[in-house]
């Protein structure tokens, strides 16, 4: 599979995405409207499994990072295609074990994670559970406990490295509210803490350096620290660590200031992470640990777009020309919370040329209510079908009823074929949790 090939224009200059009419799926299932391309998805996955399997001996495991996009089509394909995944809330492992994951392949993160949370993983057998704080370890040690059961735990960690686009940074800042830090001892002090504990199994260590990474040597540095750290351990306490959990945060393509990716690619980052992981190994005389990464946003989020329609169009002569279409914050608020770029085209007239420049505003009762900011675009007209590109990823996944609008659906498309696989929520779902008390009837 050529992995640009996901969009293309066909031949009546319409949009497809995964050999579907963008404007069809417009018509069948309305606006807005989440679609996902399953073969870019299987194709991403498989390109961690396979990386794993051919250059480290299948000594490890890709875990699909549920933040990106929660639902249970997503578990689906993710254990079809022989992933883990890793959740951060209660919901979202519910999420997992409705869809019939299997509770041995799940990692539960968090910092703050949630008695009720904690107990309903146990509860479930949950494979591992990576732990954030002193508190945690005590709950989760008693749970552990009281069901006569040992729980295997990860212990994350902030080797002193950032990362962001092109850009990383070695540093000792130990201000997160994630991990404990290498550099001030933090995170040797948990160690012996959790050893410590009768029914918690310390399997290593998890980290995360940050996100929309391209700089592949920033991971390459993240996994040389932690690997000094695990040596240190066990020259220490005698602890050698089986697992390095080494995050996610591979990059992806918004607009023209990213890199458009292969699949190949994505392995080189992979490859270069184990490259070092062996030679540490070797340098120290550890053993090579079983290798988790959480990838998300590599997976979904070119493999998802957002379908508009387009209202009403107000041009403010010598100031600024608003597109307005039925969308808004609610289904995407990452341009109000981070200023997102993003690419965007009409679909319905996607052969044509760019005349002009505007600003994508969305329906919310906000100023700052907005998708994309001088974006190119042909010149459009009410009704036409607007197309906003890599939202597969923390679209959905952030998507709220603000204003009381609605969450859209979302389908998944193979080979022409779409599925809903999020159906679309309607009024009475707004207000079937809400109870007026008899002193107001």
């Amino acid at each position: 599979m050529n992995e640009r090939e996901t969009l293309k224009i066909n031949d009546k200059g319409h949009l497809e995405i995964g050999g579907a009419d963008t404007v069809e799926l417009a018509g069948k299932f309305g606006t807005p409207l989440y679609v996902f391309d399953e073969k870019y998805i299987r194709g991403m996955m498989r390109v961690y499994k396979h990386t794993i399997d051919s250059d480290y001996d299948g000594n490890g495991m890709a875990l699909y990072a549920s933040k990106a996009f929660s639902c249970m089509a997503m578990y689906k394909i993710a254990q079809s295609e022989g992933l883990g995944v890793d959740v951060v809330s209660g919901g979202e492992l519910y999420t997992a074990i409705k869809a019939g994951f299997p509770a041995k392949n799940i990692f539960m993160h968090g910092n703050n994670k949630l008695l009720n949370e904690l107990t309903y993983a146990l509860d479930n057998n949950i494979g591992t559970i990576v732990v954030d704080s002193y508190r945690e370890a005590d709950i989760i040690d008693r749970l552990a406990a009281d069901r006569g059961i040992t729980q295997n735990v990860l212990i994350r960690i902030n080797p002193g490295v950032e990362a962001h686009t092109h850009a990383f940074i070695q540093t000792a800042r130990t201000d997160s509210k994630f991990g404990f830090s290498v550099s001030d001892g933090t995170a040797e002090s948990i160690t012996a803490y959790i050893l410590s504990k009768k029914s918690l199994k310390l399997r290593g260590y998890h980290c995360h350096i940050g996100s929309q990474i391209f700089e592949k040597q920033s991971f390459v540095l993240a996994v040389d620290k932690v690997m000094d750290f695990m040596a240190n351990i066990k020259q220490a306490t005698g602890f050698e660590a089986d697992m390095l959990n080494i995050g996610g945060g591979f990059g992806v393509w918004y607009n023209d200031e990213d890199p458009k990716l292969k699949f190949s690619d994505y392995a080189g980052y992979l490859k270069a992470l184990i490259a070092e992981i062996k030679k540490k190994s070797s340098l120290h005389g550890l053993k090579l640990p079983y290798l988790l990464l959480e990838p998300g946003r590599s997976i979904v989020g070119e493999a998802g777009i957002t379908l508009y329609t387009v209202g009403a169009v107000k041009d403010i002569p010598g100031i600024r020309k608003y597109v307005a279409i039925d969308g808004g914050m609610f289904d995407n608020p990452r341009y109000a919370l981070y200023q997102s770029k993003y690419t965007v085209l009409l679909a319905n007239r996607a052969a044509e040329k760019c005349t002009e420049r505007v600003t994508v505003a969305g329906k919310c009762c906000e100023s700052g209510d907005l998708i994309a900011v001088d974006v190119p675009l042909p010149e459009a007209e009410s009704g036409d079908i607007m197309a906003v590109l890599t939202t597969g990823a923390y679209n959905y996944s952030m998507a709220s009823n603000y204003n009381r609008n609605l969450v859209p659906p979302a389908v998944l498309v193979n080979d022409g074929r779409a599925d809903l696989i999020i159906k679309p929520q309607t009024y009475e779902d707004l207000v079937r949790s809400d109870i007026v008390p008899e002193r107001l009837k």
